[in-house]
Parts: C-alpha cells; structure tokens; sequence
C-alpha cells in the first residue's frame, strides 16, 4: 500500500488542477501558506487535520468527501 502523504498530494494536486486554481490562490482560499500547499502535493508534509478541513472549505467540498479520494486513490 503507497504511503497516505503522498496519496494525499496527488490528490490535492487532481483537485486543484480540475478547480484551475494555482497553488498560491489555494494557499490564500484556504488560509495557509503557499509552501504548505507545495510541499503537501510533493508528499513531504503531513497534513493537520485543521489543515485538510481547510483545504477542503476551498476546493468546495466536505472533508469526508476529500478523505474518500484519498482512501480511493489508495487503493487503486
């Protein structure tokens, strides 16, 4: 089984990518750092659970809904 963090990053990335937001402008919507955004889509940083429910707030979606596309990419 792949490693979550890195899970995570693709799919924050696929997201991200489908909503045609730059990481910077994640970053402002979400209220985190650009250089969070970056290193979580890289998989070199684990996200806090504020962290996800923030992200998710800015990609329009309910934080289970994020965790289901992770648990998806997971297992595929």
């Amino acid at each position: 089984m792949e490693d979550i963090v890195v899970s995570f990053g693709r799919v924050l990335r696929r997201l991200r990518l489908e909503k045609e937001m730059s990481q910077e402008r994640l970053a402002l919507v979400a209220g985190v750092q650009r250089n969070t955004v970056v290193s979580l889509e890289l998989g070199q940083k684990q996200p806090t659970l504020r962290t996800i429910a923030q992200l998710a707030n800015a990609l329009d979606m309910p934080v289970s809904e994020l965790l289901r596309l992770v648990e998806k990419d997971l297992n595929t």
